[in-house]
């Protein structure tokens, strides 16, 4: 069974920083594009970054160009995100996914993050 599970996430003020971890396993993703959504309260979900599998490719929706950085490290079936510069607007549930550049096919449960001004 596939499963991705996401940590990391907490609370933190207007400015600092978070890095958030998600975990693959349950099957291989050799091959997969891996993701960062994120959904706030009342909003829809939203595309926030990608990786290719090869780690040589990278997307961002602009609203984090600039202050949030997609890693991989394949040998150990994670993605992380490192989360600089953080504003309220950041406020949401991060969820990871897998997939392919147009459909993430697993999802993970979600790590919240919180940002306080």
């Amino acid at each position: 069974q596939a499963q991705l599970v996401e940590s990391g996430g907490g609370l933190v003020q207007a400015g600092g920083s978070l890095r958030l971890s998600c975990v693959a396993s349950g099957r291989t993703f050799v091959g997969y594009t891996m993701a960062w959504f994120r959904q706030a309260p009342g909003k829809d979900r939203e595309f926030v970054a990608a990786v290719s599998w090869d780690g040589n490719t990278t997307h961002y929706t602009d609203l984090v160009k600039g202050r949030f950085t997609i890693s991989k490290d394949n040998p150990k079936n994670t993605i992380y995100l490192q989360m600089n510069s953080l504003k309220p607007e950041d406020t949401a549930v991060y969820l990871c996914a897998a997939g392919s550049w147009e459909r993430y096919k697993y999802w993970g449960q979600g790590t919240q993050v919180t940002v306080s001004s």
